[in-house]
Order: structure tokens, then sequence, then C-alpha cells
């Protein structure tokens, strides 16, 4: 745990995929939960609130955002995101180092850190937009180590914080430390944490699914439930599902080169597995998403407990099957997702710089990603074109034309301006800024030097 490399090489992952975020930033890539979370975590923590969610305490119990909703309150910056999120994963290396140098040498250990530093998964976890997901992988790892080594104060900081990302890591945790305290029955001390810790995280489970989702939010059923409302349709494409979910496990496991299944805690690992899994949508085991860190903590902690029983040339394949899976299915994406930055990035820019902050417009991701931090009334376009428009101010920027939000909306909003119903206000090259209504505010809209209404 005190040896400097790594340490060393996990600031050295935070600092390029903070610089890999902020370019990501810079070239308008983020999406939707982007903005999502940066309103959420310039509301008060009670609220979570945002515009498309209402409160995020309605969708999930995270407590855990009070970390970057206080960092945001010394650095208002939307870099603090990706900083804290990359910082985040790359707490994962450590306790891999931690857990493998207990039962083997340096040399070995350092192998492991350096096969979690480059396990594409934890990578497209650090990478994509911010989500309190990105806590959860260091937080199992490092409670695991603190029950390896049987120091249970810090066991009980870290199960908390485990606790506080998720409501579906209470699920994995309650189950996981029910089957171990059966599994370690000959042991009073373990035995009785393990309880201790399937009560709390039973107690975390009603907490949420009884008092706070319902007094949260509006919708009667959780709204994750979606993801597991199996249609027919989708039970008749279950033999393309099947080979889909195949060939996700085996991205998951090949860049560890299968060392996990040596060991009986790769038991851990299948109730998040299950939960992405057992989706109808295939967005959930998808690397580069971050559903992934629902089960990477605990896949990674049964590849640190494993590395001890295979010979070390099984950890260089391990790092050529990290390399190979980088080479054909990079989970960054990065001809999607990094560019050089363009004359339609500074465009943007420069005019959601005039913007106010107080502003109620709905917009696509692009404007939406970099108008959330400041406006918490800016809101996104609607991913259902028979929905109302959510703010009688548009903004779009055709320059943006792969926009989904713009794609979806492009023929309402050609139909809208047609009959009269939306009107241009400002023109700024392929920026317009459109009023529905007569009350719409037109004279609060900024002006651009070019803009012509």
């Amino acid at each position: 745990m005190y040896r400097r490399f790594p340490w060393a090489l996990a600031a050295g992952y935070a600092a390029l995929f903070t610089f890999l975020g902020a370019w990501r930033y810079a070239v308008h890539r983020n999406f939707v939960d982007f903005g999502i979370f940066a309103q959420s975590l310039r509301s008060n923590f009670f609220c979570l609130c945002n515009p498309i969610e209402g409160s995020h305490w309605a969708f999930h119990f995270s407590p855990i955002l009070v970390v970057p909703m206080l960092l945001l309150h010394f650095w208002n910056s939307p870099l603090v995101l990706p900083a804290v999120q990359s910082a985040a994963c790359a707490l994962v290396i450590p306790a891999v180092y931690a857990l493998v140098v207990r039962r083997s040498d340096a040399r070995t250990a350092a192998l492991a850190a350096w096969i979690a530093a480059l396990y594409p998964p934890l990578a497209g976890l650090a990478f994509v937009d911010f989500h309190e997901n990105a806590f959860a992988p260091a937080a199992i790892l490092w409670l695991i180590w603190a029950l390896d080594t049987r120091r249970f104060r810090l066991a009980w900081l870290f199960a908390i914080c485990a606790l506080a990302v998720k409501e579906d890591q209470a699920l994995f945790i309650g189950a996981g430390a029910l089957v171990s305290a059966w599994v370690l029955r000959g042991d009073p001390a373990m035995r009785r944490f393990l309880v201790g810790l399937a009560a709390l995280a039973t107690l975390v489970v009603a907490l949420f699914f009884l008092a706070i989702a319902p007094h949260a939010g509006v919708n009667p059923t959780w709204q994750p439930t979606r993801f597991y409302a199996w249609s027919s349709a989708d039970i008749g494409a279950l033999p393309t599902a099947i080979l889909e979910r195949l060939g996700f496990l085996a991205l998951a496991l090949a860049p560890l080169a299968f060392i996990p299944l040596r060991t009986p805690l790769v038991f851990l690992s299948i109730s998040p597995f299950a939960e992405v899994l057992l989706s109808r949508m295939p967005t959930t085991f998808t690397m580069g998403t971050h559903y992934a860190g629902a089960w990477i903590g605990y896949l990674l902690a049964a590849f640190a407990l494993a590395v001890p029983r295979v010979s070390r040339r099984s950890l260089y394949v391990a790092l050529a099957f990290c390399a190979l899976e980088f080479a054909i299915a990079d989970p960054l994406h990065p001809a999607l997702n990094l560019r050089p930055i363009a004359a339609r990035d500074r465009a943007l820019d420069a005019y959601l710089q005039r913007w106010p902050n107080d502003l109620a417009v709905a917009t696509q991701e692009e404007a939406y990603g970099h108008l959330a931090l400041r406006d918490p009334q800016a809101t996104l376009l609607p991913d259902n074109p028979g929905a109302p428009l959510p703010a009688r101010i548009v903004l779009i920027d055709r320059a943006f034309p792969h926009s989904p939000r713009l794609q979806e909306n492009a023929a309402r909003l050609r139909s809208l301006r047609a009959n009269g119903e939306l009107r241009v206000a400002v023109r700024c090259g392929e920026i317009l800024v459109m009023t529905a209504g007569p009350r719409a505010p037109a004279a609060a809209i900024p002006r651009c030097p070019q803009s012509s209404p």
C-alpha cells in the first residue's frame, strides 16, 4: 500500500484520462450524462436537480456525488468531472497491486498493476461521460483489500463508500456478504462483519426504494426497469443476443487472460454481470459505457487474488490481450470522440460564452454539455420528436449535423419554422436560435457580430 510505483502509475493514469476528458469536452463530444450530472452537481445535494430527470434521487441512490459537488464549489470548471472520474478509476491500480503483493513478489504485483492500468473496460469507464458508477471499482477493490488484511475499520469506510455509489451496489454487496458469511462461518470476526455489512446493504436498499425514490420522483416504477421489459421481439432475437453477450464476456475476460476464473472469489461478479447481461438493451453490455463500473471491481479483485496462482507468462499474455483489444475494439472510440479542435468548436464556444446563466433553452448535446454547468434551465431537445418542446427558445448548431438530438428533431424543426411556430431570432453562422410563441424572451438572447435574425 505504501510503495511508490503503483501510486505513481495511478497518478499518471489520472493525468492522462483527465487530459483526454478535457480534449473530448473541447471538441463537444460529451453526451447527455455529462450535462445531467453537471446540472445536478451545481444544484443542492438534497435535490440533485436537472431539467431532464427532475431529481437524480428519483433514479439512483448516490450520496458519493457529494465529493465532486464539493470540488465544484472550490473549482468551478467542467474539467472537475473528467478529473474526478479519472482519479476514481486510477485508484483501482494501487488496490490491485496491494492485493497481489501480499501473496507474491513486487515484480508480479507491478505486472498486475500494469494490466489493471491497461485493462480496456476500465479505460472506457474513465473516458466515458461522467457517471457515479466510476467510483464503484476502486471502492470494491479497497473493501476487499481491507478484509483481506483484516482492517475492519477501514473495511467499514470502504463499504460505506461502495454503498454510497448506487443502489445496485447495495444489492451486489448484500448478496455477496451473505454468501461469504456462510463460506467463512468458521471465522467469527469476519462473519460478524459480513452479516453486519449485509444488514447495512439491506437498509440502503429499503431506504432508497421505500422512501427516497418515491419522495423524489413521480414515476411509480424504478426507471432502470425499462432494461428488463423483454418483448416478444426481444425474445425472438435471443440467438443473436446470446452471441452478443458471449462476445462481451470475452472482451471482459480475455484482457485478464481468464485468470479471474481460477479463484472462487469470481462468484462475487455473478450478480453485477447478471445486471448488465440480462438487459434487453445492448447499451449495458457495450464496452466504453458507464455500466462497466458495476462489475469491474469484482472481476479485478478475483484477478488480483488469482495472480499468485499463475505463471508470470500468463501475465504477459494478459498484457498482450489488453493491447490487442485496444487495437480491434478500443472502448475509447478515439476516431469518434477525439479530433483536432475545429473552427466550429471555437464558434460554438464563443457564442455560448455570451449565453445568460438563467435562460431556458432546448438544444442539442454539443451545446447542452457546455451550458449545463452554469445554466440550470438548459435542457435537451426531446428524443421523441412527438413530445412538446421543453423550452420556448431552441438553439441548434448545424455545423454538428450528426448530433443525435438534432437528427431526431430536424424534420420537426423545419416544419415548425415553415408554419411560423418557430421564428429565427439570431443567426450566427451555422448557429440558429429560434423562439416559439409570442412570450418567448427574445430580447435576452445574445447576438453575435455577424447575426442576421
